[in-house]
């Protein structure tokens, strides 16, 4: 069995500031070595660990705490060759212990608040350009149709489209229903009932039916999106598909957000029906309104405005779920959780962004009295 000289410290003579180690740092030794060097003194600019004779993890993460301590660089801390290995691989998991504790005073929330409102910025510079650049490919494939991947396209229709019929055109109905309902229980009290036509059909002509619509595929297909791209991103077939000169633009994404421009107004016109039969329902078994009565109040007082400024935001909801359900999939990093995080992100953004922007435009309309 070995013999162990204790750890000490010495202000090297030769150069200024600058401390010599020597003897045996291990655990064993620890608490010796935290008082050598408490009491080393003088000012410290170096550190020379040369002399030391034996070192293990814990004498590397003291002398590593140490410097950092003195708020001296790690550059100043000298090992001999043979330490160097075992240095270096403390070094590498030195700086993953627990984040200290969030700080909620007002100058943090202030910095949190400010940088939140850069990300925000930088997220909408982002998009901006992804849709130039997708607007742009849109052209070229006008003077190009041989790029349009037609196959890849219809598959993406079948599956945004035809696969969610089900789903729009059931949430539809039962808020038609809902929206009868609820308008019927506060004209009643006016004797006004019949109104109930008018209701649900500007309701669901102008808002109810596009919205309802973008939601669920914003949850549906930009989370879809974005975890297809994800995958193929941190399984780096993206990068193999740029190694073959062609190009993931016109190979993922334009396939979606084209399949998406096409499917989202066709699923609204869809949403618009179910809604209005949803409303038809509630008169004939709630209001004693027959379905006959209810179709001919609806035909004298629909008007055709209300479907066409419903409709003509699909394709810009359409863009938006689209380009940001493929551009937070182009985002992933190459592990699982950023496929998860991603995910979250397209949908939150996807189902803010849509809400935000019809509540814009139910304002210009409003104005613009359309």
């Amino acid at each position: 069995m070995t013999n162990t000289s204790p750890p000490s410290c010495t202000m090297d003579p030769s150069t200024e500031g600058q401390l010599r180690l020597s003897g045996s740092w291990t655990l064993s030794t620890a608490l010796s070595a935290v008082k050598a060097l408490d009491t080393s003194g003088m000012p410290v600019t170096a550190i020379d660990a040369r002399g030391i004779d034996q070192l293990d993890s814990a004498g590397v993460l003291l002398l590593l705490r140490f410097v950092h301590k003195a708020g001296l660089a790690d550059d100043t801390l000298m090992f001999r060759q043979e330490h160097q290995a075992l240095v270096c691989t403390i070094e590498e998991v030195a700086d993953e212990r627990p984040k200290p504790q969030r700080d909620y005073g007002v100058a943090a929330a202030l910095e949190r608040l400010g940088r939140s409102v850069q990300a925000i910025g930088r997220n909408v510079v982002v998009l901006l350009n992804f849709l130039g650049e997708n607007l742009s490919k849109m052209a070229r494939l006008v003077r190009e149709p041989r790029r349009l991947r037609l196959t890849a396209t219809v598959n993406q229709m079948e599956q945004v489209g035809l696969d969610a019929v089900p789903l729009v055109a059931l949430l539809s109905y039962l808020v038609g229903a809902v929206i009868a309902f609820l308008g019927s229980t506060i004209l009643r009290d006016f004797g006004a009932e019949i109104y109930v036509v008018e209701l649900v059909n500007i309701a669901f002509l102008r808002e109810f039916a596009v919205l309802l619509t973008a939601i669920v595929l914003a949850g549906r297909t930009a989370s879809a999106f974005t975890a297809q791209i994800g995958a193929m991103k941190a399984r780096e077939e993206i990068d193999a598909i740029q190694t073959l000169g062609l190009d993931p633009i016109d190979l993922l994404v334009l396939p979606r957000v084209l399949a998406l421009l096409v499917m989202l107004p066709l699923l609204t016109f869809i949403a618009m029906l179910a809604g209005l039969a949803g409303g038809i329902t509630v008169g004939a078994f709630d209001l004693g309104i027959p379905p006959q009565m209810y179709l001919a109040r609806m035909h004298d007082t629909m008007e055709v405005r209300h479907f066409l400024v419903g409709l003509s935001k699909a394709p810009v909801f359409a863009l938006i779920i689209g380009l940001i359900g493929c551009l937070e999939g182009l985002k992933v990093e190459g592990t699982a959780q950023s496929v998860g995080e991603r995910t979250t992100s397209s949908v939150v953004q996807t189902i803010s962004l849509v809400i935000i922007l019809d509540a814009m435009a139910a304002l210009w309309f409003m104005h613009m009295d359309w």
